[in-house]
C-alpha cells in the first residue's frame, strides 16, 4: 500500500493500515528517540506515545510533508518533552531531596542500537554520553544526520529549520563533540 492510501484508510480509522503504520515505522521512531534519551524505557515509552498521537491526530495531518517527516517531528517533540520533564524533576529534587526518589539515569543506547558492534560498545558509550551533553538541537540534527544517517533536507523538515540552520547545528555539534572527546582520544 502506498503512503497516499495508507493516509487514506488511516483517516478512515482502519485498524489494519494503523498496524502497517507501526510496523513500518516502529523500529525507526524507537532508535530515533532511544538516540536522543538514552533511555531504552523512556525511549519505548516515547515511541508508543508517538504512534497514539499519530493516531489521534491524523485527521490533521494535511500532508505538507511526508508521512515519515510528521511522525517524527512528532517524536522528537515526545523525546525533548520528556528532556524537559526529567530537567524539572532533576531541579525539583535537588531543591527538596526527600521529597522524590533519586532516579537513576540511564545510557544504554549504544548497547542497544543494532548498529554497533560489540567490539566498538565501550567507544560508543564514551561517544553517545557526550552526544547526550549537546544542547537538545545540536543533539537532534547530529543524531538525525550522522547516528541515523538521514539527508540534511530530511533533517531540515523534521526540525522545522533551513537547511542552513541544520548545517550550523551539525557544525557547532562536531566541535562541540571534539573538545569534549579530546581528553578521551588524546589519552
Amino acid at each position: 500500500m502506498n503512503e497516499k492510501e495508507l493516509i487514506s484508510r488511516l483517516k478512515l480509522g482502519e485498524e489494519a493500515a494503523f498496524k502497517v503504520l507501526v510496523e513500518n515505522y516502529q523500529d525507526s521512531v524507537y532508535y530515533s528517540v532511544l538516540n536522543i534519551l538514552h533511555n531504552a524505557h523512556e525511549a519505548e515509552d516515547t515511541a508508543q506515545e508517538t504512534f497514539i498521537q499519530v493516531y489521534d491526530s491524523i485527521h490533521g495531518f494535511k500532508e505538507e510533508s511526508s508521512l515519515a517527516t510528521w511522525i517524527y517531528r512528532i517524536a522528537i517533540r515526545k523525546a525533548l518533552e520528556k528532556i524537559r520533564k526529567q530537567k524539572n524533576r532533576q531541579r525539583l529534587h535537588s531543591i527538596v531531596p526527600w521529597w522524590m526518589p533519586n532516579e537513576a539515569k540511564s545510557s544504554d543506547a549504544a548497547y542497544l542500537n543494532p548498529g554497533i558492534n560489540s567490539e566498538h560498545k565501550e567507544k560508543a558509550t564514551i561517544i553517545f554520553k557526550a552526544i547526550s551533553e549537546l544542547p537538545n538541537n545540536q543533539r537532534i540534527a547530529f543524531t538525525l544526520i550522522r547516528v541515523q544517517g538521514m539527508k540534511h533536507e530530511e533533517a531540515s523538515e523534521i526540525m522545522e529549520l533551513s537547511i542552513k540552520a541544520i548545517e550550523s547545528l551539525l557544525s557547532r555539534a562536531k566541535e562541540n563533540l571534539q573538545n569534549r572527546l579530546k581528553k578521551y582520544y588524546n589519552a
